[in-house]
């Protein structure tokens, strides 16, 4: 099987510090690349908005989806609109954009670079509930485990994360559609925030 499979724990992450709070880095692509050098073509983080007034770093070139899954977040892009996200609600903006976020809260976040798109959703499981999600080649899928624990099983091989890790799966070129089955190994409902990353078919050939 060729299919890219990670695992990240929540040991692994880094956190550093920007004006509204903290941010931690949970996974970027390729793996050697920079945030701070904006070598990357896709990142995922979770911040802490610690500040009642927070401007966000400009970042041209890189499309942006936040979602919130603690707390309440206003935010205002200047000369375009206005948007209130409560938790699991979302938004998508370009890094360009002047961007200022008023409230306290947690966030979620999808930074791409161009070539890349991509998508945020929570998901609910219920104890021992399990789903299945469908692989499609050259697409990233990533789970990050909000509040509990989580097996997966792909072609009779399994992995499990605990509360804030992250798994991480790409089925590659060449490859035949899979199938992965996600089940909530905890003794509660658990929240679930799913990434996708697709490399942009138009600017690839593929």
């Amino acid at each position: 099987m060729d299919t890219n499979i990670g695992i990240v724990k929540k040991s692994q992450y880094r956190t550093s510090q920007w004006s509204g709070g903290t941010t931690t880095e949970l996974l970027i692509y390729p793996g050697d690349s920079s945030y701070s050098g904006r070598s990357f073509k896709w990142r995922i983080s979770s911040a802490e908005v610690e500040a009642s007034e927070s401007v966000f770093t400009r970042l041209p070139g890189i499309t942006r989806h936040i979602m919130v899954t603690d707390g309440r977040m206003v935010l205002e892009h200047e000369n375009r609109y206005g948007k209130v996200l409560e938790p699991f609600q979302q938004d998508s903006f370009m890094g360009d954009w002047n961007t200022v976020s008023h409230g306290k809260a947690t966030d979620f976040n999808l930074m791409l670079a161009a070539g890349f798109t991509g998508s945020l959703k929570a998901c609910f499981l219920e104890e021992g509930e399990q789903i299945d999600i469908t692989l499609v080649r050259q697409v990233t899928n990533v789970f990050y485990a909000l509040d509990g624990s989580l097996e997966f099983e792909i072609e009779k091989r399994k992995f499990s994360i605990g509360e804030k890790d992250l798994f991480h799966i790409t089925r590659l070129p060449g490859e035949a559609n899979g199938r992965l089955k996600v089940k909530n190994t905890s003794k509660h409902r658990v929240v679930v925030i799913k990434a996708e990353i697709k490399i942009e078919e138009e600017k690839n050939g593929i």
